[in-house]
């Protein structure tokens, strides 16, 4: 068995300047920024709303994001393989991938396993 909830957003700016777009997406969201984390992203406070907000600079197209953390990533991506998604890439410790309409996400491993909010799941990907 393992467990899996909705971790946040990533907010995917193709841009040099990565503190403006994260100056503007804080006033935008009404979260005070927590600092860089690394060369790529800014995190956002959004720990009232027990989430993830960050801001990333990125190579491709801007867009939204949303990561799904787990606490056994493999299991995770297997469960989301058998209702469609697919594989692009494994960065790190995490997946990126990409649901049956298009969207790309990530699976990755939980820094908060005993938070609320997520839904277990057995060996066969059925909610337990």
């Amino acid at each position: 068995m393992h467990k899996s909830r909705l971790a946040g957003f990533i907010i995917d700016c193709r841009t040099d300047d990565l503190d403006s777009a994260a100056r503007f997406w804080s006033a935008a969201l009404g979260m005070r920024s927590r600092g860089r984390d690394g060369e790529a992203y800014v995190r956002l406070d959004a720990s009232t709303r027990d989430l993830s907000v960050e801001v990333q600079s990125v190579k491709h197209g801007s867009r939204v994001h949303l990561d799904i953390e787990t606490d056994d990533v493999e299991a995770e991506v297997r469960r989301l393989e058998r209702l469609g998604a697919k594989r692009i890439t494994q960065a790190s410790t995490w997946w990126v991938l990409e649901a049956p309409t298009g969207q790309r996400f990530c699976v990755v491993r939980t820094a908060h396993p005993d938070a609320p909010g997520f839904s277990t799941w057995d060996d066969e990907g059925n909610p337990a």
